[in-house]
């Protein structure tokens, strides 16, 4: 699992540049709003995120569906992600009442990031990219 693990984090080091670039890139120079230079930013981020894991770290598996339908369910489990991150600044914020800029970045970037990083590890590998070995175990 160590070489998988890796590649699937370089991958994701990638996609999370190629969002953060795109993001910044799209509010700045281009002027979108917020909502629509995120929207366009994650899409990027989860495209490069695919093709880093389809053409790199799972390159090996054979595909049981066509490559289009592992992008849809792909970036299912990136929105997924992106949800556990909102859960987890919801809860702290307005369930805790822990409202300082700081308490919600602890809770998004870090807390929702590291659990919403584990669904899509689990995701990928089991859900997008699972071979007949896996298919059976959720753990590998």
């Amino acid at each position: 699992m160590g070489p998988e693990l890796l590649g699937f984090a370089a991958a994701g080091i990638c996609a999370y540049a190629a969002d953060l670039g795109l993001f910044i890139w799209l509010r700045g120079p281009v002027g979108l709003d917020p909502l629509t230079a995120k929207a366009l930013s994650f899409v990027a981020g989860c495209t490069v995120a695919y093709a880093g894991n389809a053409l790199g770290t799972y390159r090996g598996e054979r595909a049981r569906v066509s490559r289009l339908r592992q992008y849809g369910i792909f970036f299912a489990v990136n929105i997924a992600g992106a949800l556990v991150q909102l859960l987890c600044i919801a809860v702290s914020h307005y369930g805790l009442g822990l409202t300082s800029q700081r308490a919600d970045t602890v809770s998004g970037a870090g807390i929702g990031m590291a659990l919403a990083t584990v669904l899509r590890f689990w995701g990928t590998r089991t859900l997008v990219f699972r071979t007949a070995g896996r298919e059976a175990s959720w753990t590998g």
